[in-house]
């Protein structure tokens, strides 16, 4: 089976995760996986940022809500790297429903709701792309 190298993603720990503490639980799970922090910022992200994040989903019923969360505090921004690193952080953070995410993943032992679920992560290579440059700049991240 084909393993992709070293590769990049793109990790937004969402306010709750910040006030209920989890920050430190998230990052120890990411690191114990194998996974290199690149580089990490905490910043409270403005509706600009966030409708540029979001923007998939503008116009679905669950848009505002989206970014009424993901703007209501500060956030913690992160790039990690490893082996398959957006496949790796997708299975580690599990379902975005906290109800459906699998015991042992970070939504399943500790989400509480849908919009809220703790953690951003990048879906794909090239949602890494979009989703990390509007946050970090190239020089940050070498």
């Amino acid at each position: 089976m084909y393993h992709k190298m070293s590769e990049r993603t793109f990790v937004i720990l969402k306010p709750s995760a910040i006030s209920r503490q989890l920050v430190g639980e998230i990052v120890g799970r990411l690191e114990r996986k194998g996974l290199r922090l690149v580089q990490a910022k905490v910043k409270k992200i403005s509706r600009e940022e966030a409708e540029r994040l979001y923007a998939v989903h503008r116009g679905k019923p669950f848009y505002e809500d989206l970014i009424k969360t993901i703007t209501s505090a500060r956030v913690v921004l992160m790039v990690w790297e490893g082996r398959s690193a957006v496949e790796v952080v997708r299975k580690l953070i599990g379902s975005t429903d906290p109800v459906k995410a699998e015991p042992g993943t970070v939504r399943g032992d500790y989400g509480l709701d849908i919009t809220d679920n703790l953690i951003h992560a990048s879906d794909s290579p090239e949602s890494y792309q979009a989703e990390h440059s509007i946050f970090f700049t190239e020089s940050e991240l070498s």
